[in-house]
């Protein structure tokens, strides 16, 4: 996969900039300060915080809205398992593409504290 980690970055990161793009204004500057890391898969520590091997993108970090109580021992960023990823779409480019849009909406709804159905609602899944 090593071979192949700059290929499915640059196609993940560029799919990460053309959702952004699409998302309403008001979600989109929401968005934009949010960190998206690429990540091969979850990390022992991950795994050892019962995240399964085969997650393919978290949130973390303290939601939007929520904005008040205590410091999250990390900051709010999404975090897309990129391996994963390119194994679920079973090296598919064009399933891959799709799947880190998927991916990357659920878990920004997470930070917005959106549900699915708000999501739905939205035209973001």
């Amino acid at each position: 996969m090593a071979d192949n980690w700059s290929h499915i970055l640059t196609l993940a990161q560029e799919e990460v900039r053309a959702t952004l793009d699409e998302l309403p204004c008001e979600l989109r500057e929401r968005a934009l300060p949010l960190p998206v890391v690429y990540d091969h898969v979850p990390n022992e520590a991950l795994v050892a915080d019962a995240i399964e091997p085969d997650t393919l993108g978290l949130f973390v970090g303290e939601a939007f809205p929520d904005g008040e109580g205590g410091p999250s021992p990390l900051p709010p960023q999404i975090i897309l398992f990129l391996e994963n990823l390119w194994d679920f779409a079973e090296g598919e480019e064009e399933v891959y593409l799709d799947e880190v849009h998927v991916t990357y909406i659920h878990e920004l709804g997470h930070y917005l504290g959106l549900n699915e159905d708000e999501l739905d609602e939205r035209g973001l899944l």
